[in-house]
């Protein structure tokens, strides 16, 4: 076995972390009695050698070896080798190869190619595989039949045989996948496989499950040819099989290893333990049921309708996944969520904690629109309360706590004070502070109650300890979105010690708070006014903006922006251009070099310069400010909400910019900056806005009504 491993100059290689010199010993490991150890070799496995789903040249060249390791019935874990064969397979597809099969050109060379060439020269493996005694290795085999199979009479034909053969549901549903996959990989196969999935799901010898897949399948391999009737039935469907299938629990997560040292802050250790949550799947038919999802696509009011049946399944694990699926659908895609909200909210009330920790996570998430679920949120916590007490934030039920946490964050988000109760106990008890201070700046009418405590939180942190830095920035930002002055003298202590012990980021973070509190800050002023000769970028920018916010001082932060305006460093001068724009007419100095930076080749820098050449210059700059805005928004449609912002500060000069306003508006996917709601949703009401000011006649507005 393994003939030739050795002969292969494997040092001379290099995986994801070096050299792939260790591979003869990751691929002697499989076959060990040892089952950690053959476990342990698997995961280095993927994560060196197949590293997020990379193919290397030494991953192709292990193919031979992991292909005898599967072809050995003696070999233990043999479905997990298949498993690592179609998945080196399936990505070298993906990443390898243009849309109509041209190979795509990497440099470094990459090892899709060859691992492609190797996989579908022994296609007809996958059929042996896919055939084998043990029922997991059919499973992990059944997607090869597919992706390496060219073929399409024996790759159609063998699918139809395993469907009939296979008793399992999970590789009856793998088979009706790797129909539209092959369907879409061969276009040859696709009316033939349409054709099957077709009778397949109007076939009523068939269970709910298959039939649903099918018809599924069949709009993925044609979502422009999805009809009206394809949800009905599709909903129908779901709700057959949901009936059908076993309810089952939602298993717990595996526990995950607890950081080791001080330097493990809460707050990342709560982002890995999210992180593996939101990887995990609790339903059988969620993959498919995402496949759907992605065929519709824009159809908001449809993927709505299947979301509903989701959240009415008898299932936990559906519950819980269709209500993170609707989280997906809200944030990626426009329309009027309302009722969606509404029905995510209804999951508050389950026993199922787990699923109204994740609702409540949602609907935090997407804040900027879930007003339709505040009462329900509010009632959630109010029960809570109620039922467990004031101190319920606290409660030392894991799920509970963590329950009543989200609701209360979620809800604070929504700047309803109905939260300050259990928020005023975090910060009381120290109990998960670091969650409360997240959402304290979105209530500033309870300013003169968290004000006092934020500032006994930030006094009580050691800022000469790196891990405290994310607590302390935390703090400031809710302190300067809280906007009390009464926060000043505590804000310009930690900027002392900041600067004392050299926290660059906690220095940033505070001279940004002073800014806020502008005037009430003055007393500050010769702090701030050293810190404007450092050589940090962060905080000389920052520096200048406070020193400018607190005294107003033109003569004094003139040759300070010009000289940033001259820097090297894109966001240095960014910072400079907002600041001069915030100035306005009195920065007339920087106008020539800031006509010069419309010239610079990185768009975040144009824009900024461009606004600010605006405020400045007002409509003698116009022209080219318009130019240089438009075809920044073109190149780069992050740029959106700051373009948009000046052109609403521009008025009817921007009337040039209605065809691409109206553009952004029609598109159905949320632009815009990081695809987040609330960018996403600024932007669309200055946007309209805009486009009413800019055309009286748009529809809607009253001119239009009239005529």
């Amino acid at each position: 076995m393994f003939d030739g491993l050795h002969d292969i100059d494997w040092a001379s290689m290099e995986h994801a972390y070096g050299s792939a010199e260790e591979i003869p010993a990751l691929l002697t490991a499989p076959a060990s009695p040892d089952a950690a150890e053959r476990d342990q070799a698997l995961d280095r496995f993927y994560g060196a050698v197949h590293h997020q789903g990379s193919v290397y040249p030494p991953t192709a060249a292990t193919l031979p070896f992991l292909f005898e390791l599967a072809a050995d019935r003696a070999a233990p874990d043999r479905a997990a080798v298949v498993a690592l064969l179609v998945s080196i397979g399936r990505e070298s597809l993906e990443r390898g190869f243009e849309d109509d099969g041209t190979e795509i050109n990497y440099y470094p060379p990459t090892g899709y190619a060859q691992a492609i060439g190797f996989l579908r020269e022994r296609g007809a493996a996958f059929v042996e595989l896919a055939r084998d005694r043990d029922p997991d290795v059919r499973l992990a085999a059944i997607p090869g039949l597919a992706f390496f199979l060219d073929d399409t009479d024996l790759a159609t034909g063998e699918l139809c045989e395993r469907l009939a053969a296979e008793p399992g549901l999970a590789a009856r549903l793998r088979i009706v996948e790797a129909a539209a996959a092959l369907a879409l990989r061969l276009p040859a196969a696709s009316a033939q496989v349409r054709d099957w999935l077709g009778g397949l799901a109007s076939d009523p010898a068939q269970d709910s499950a298959i039939r649903l897949a099918a018809l599924v399948q069949q709009a993925r391999c044609a979502p422009e040819e999805i009809s009206e009737g394809v949800v009905p039935a599709a909903v129908g469907l779901l709700r057959e099989s949901a009936r059908a299938l076993p309810v089952r629990p939602i298993a717990p997560a595996p526990a995950l290893p607890t950081a080791s040292g001080d330097g493990a802050t809460p707050q990342i250790v709560a982002a890995f333990e999210d992180l593996d949550r939101n990887t995990r799947v609790h339903a059988p038919t969620t993959g498919l049921l995402r496949t759907f999802h992605e065929a519709l696509g824009a159809r908001v009011p449809e993927r709505t309708a299947v979301l509903a049946e989701q959240l009415r399944s008898p299932g936990p694990g559906s519950r819980l996944d269709a209500v993170r699926m609707s989280g997906e659908l809200m944030r990626e895609w426009r329309g009027d969520h309302t009722r969606l909200l509404q029905l995510v909210a209804g999951q508050l009330a389950t026993d199922e904690q787990e699923i109204a920790v994740e609702a409540a996570t949602v609907l935090e998430s997407c804040h900027s629109i879930a007003a339709p679920a505040r009462e329900a949120l509010a009632a959630h916590v109010d029960s809570h309360r109620a039922t467990h007490g004031p101190n319920v934030w606290a409660a030392p039920h894991p799920q509970l706590r963590r329950a009543h946490q989200t609701a209360v964050r979620a809800l604070a988000r929504l700047g309803d004070t109905r939260a300050l109760p259990s928020l005023l106990t975090a910060l009381d008890s120290g109990v998960d502070a670091w969650r409360a201070i997240q959402v304290a700046g979105h209530l500033p009418q309870a300013a003169q109650q968290l004000v006092p405590r934020l500032d006994a939180h930030l006094r009580r942190l050691d800022l000469s300890q790196q891990w405290n830095e994310m607590s302390a920035n935390a703090i400031l930002a809710a302190l300067a979105a809280l906007g009390d002055s009464a926060a000043v003298p505590v804000v310009v202590d930690t900027l002392g010690v900041a600067v004392r012990d050299e926290q660059h980021d906690i220095t940033r973070s505070a001279l940004n708070t002073l800014a806020v509190f502008g005037p009430a800050a003055a007393g500050a002023r010769n702090m701030i006014r050293s810190l404007s000769k450092t050589t940090d970028g962060h905080v000389l920018s920052a520096a200048v903006a406070a020193l400018w916010a607190v005294g107003g001082d033109l003569d004094e932060v003139m040759p300070l922006l010009l000289n940033l305006l001259d820097n090297s460093i894109t966001f240095r001068i960014s910072d400079a251009a907002d600041l001069l724009g915030e100035i306005g007419p009195p920065a007339s100095a920087a106008l020539p070099r800031l006509r010069a930076l419309l010239r610079h080749d990185y768009e975040w820098v144009r824009v900024p310069c461009a606004a600010a050449l605006w405020e400045i210059g007002g409509l003698g700059e116009a022209p080219v400010v318009l130019d240089t805005l438009l075809r920044a928004w073109a190149q780069n449609p992050a740029t959106a909400n700051r373009v948009v912002a000046c052109l609403d500060r521009m008025g009817p000069l921007a009337a040039p910019a209605l065809p691409l306003l109206r553009e952004q508006l029609a598109q159905p996917g949320r632009g815009g900056r990081f695809q987040s709601i609330d960018h996403d949703e600024e932007l669309q009401r200055a946007g309209r806005s805009l486009v009413t000011r800019l055309d009286p006649r748009t529809p809607g507005t009253a001119t239009a009504r009239r005529t």
